[in-house]
């Protein structure tokens, strides 16, 4: 099975803090840098599981680039798009020592990948493009998703944030969604009731510590969440997604569990 997703490879900075913030001194905590975004993220996931995996995406001809696109190769995701002069852009997510976090988000050249520049060989042998909502809220990289949504692949979105969602306003953002025609959507709790309108063979809902819900076809299941001790929730649902697409729910829940339990997005 090969998976391709087209969207974000940039510098992840995570930083899980021992304690709150203490301004104009030291707060002490742990820092991982390395390879995210959430299109990579879903990409290298899928390759940990036993999937080829190819990531699609402009990036930056800078050191962070070089660095994130290293890391992927090692993960056995194949990279492919525009390499440009720019700027990589760097995700900070700092984590709290409960495992809640917040993330500053900077995109770099990654939205700027035109519809022009997409080579449709990329996308051959690919079984399931996965394009996440990032990919869909920004012109031309919302261009190029469509396009590549159209090159008779079968299609999953995630709707990856509120502030995603809200950027573009709901009713654009479904319009998009309804144009890749997605058999499968993910979305957490607060992305599902702003898309109440989604339509797709299956919805899977992700509750965090309480599991998920699968609707398909009419029918709804909810599944627990693997247990599992909580070191920081960074790219979870990404783990989740990747899972789900390589071997069902199952597979989806235990690795969510299997990035709860460490510093990164990254298997």
């Amino acid at each position: 099975m090969r998976i391709c997703t087209v969207g974000d490879l940039l510098l992840d900075v995570v930083v899980r803090i021992d304690g709150p913030i203490a301004l104009d001194t030291d707060t002490y905590g742990q820092v991982r840098v390395g390879a995210g975004g959430q299109a990579a993220n879903v990409a290298a996931w899928a390759a940990s599981l036993g999937a080829s995996a190819r990531f699609l995406g402009k990036r930056a001809r800078d050191p962070a680039g070089e660095i994130a696109a290293a890391e992927l190769h090692r993960r056995r995701v194949e990279v492919v798009g525009p390499q440009v002069a720019g700027r990589t852009g760097t995700v900070i997510s700092i984590a709290t020592a409960d495992g809640h976090r917040a993330m500053l988000s900077d995109r770099g050249v990654s939205p700027d990948f035109a519809a022009d520049e997409l080579d449709a060989r990329w996308l051959e042998g690919c079984d399931r493009l996965h394009i996440p909502g990032y990919s869909l809220v920004r012109s031309p990289l919302r261009e190029t998703a469509l396009a590549a949504s159209r090159l008779d692949v079968k299609v999953s979105v995630d709707a990856s944030s509120t502030t995603a969602i809200e950027e573009v306003g709901v009713g654009r953002f479904t319009e998009s969604l309804s144009s890749v025609c997605p058999d499968i959507v993910f979305a957490n709790e607060a992305e599902a009731a702003l898309l109440l309108d989604v339509r797709a063979e299956t919805v899977v809902v992700k509750r965090g510590d309480r599991g998920c819900l699968v609707r398909r076809n009419g029918d709804e299941h909810a599944y627990r969440a693997m247990v599992a001790e909580v070191v920081d929730g960074t790219g979870a649902g990404d783990a989740f997604a990747a899972g789900f697409l390589v071997g069902g729910v199952e597979v989806a829940l235990t690795a969510a569990a299997r990035c709860v339990s460490r510093l990164g997005a990254m298997p």
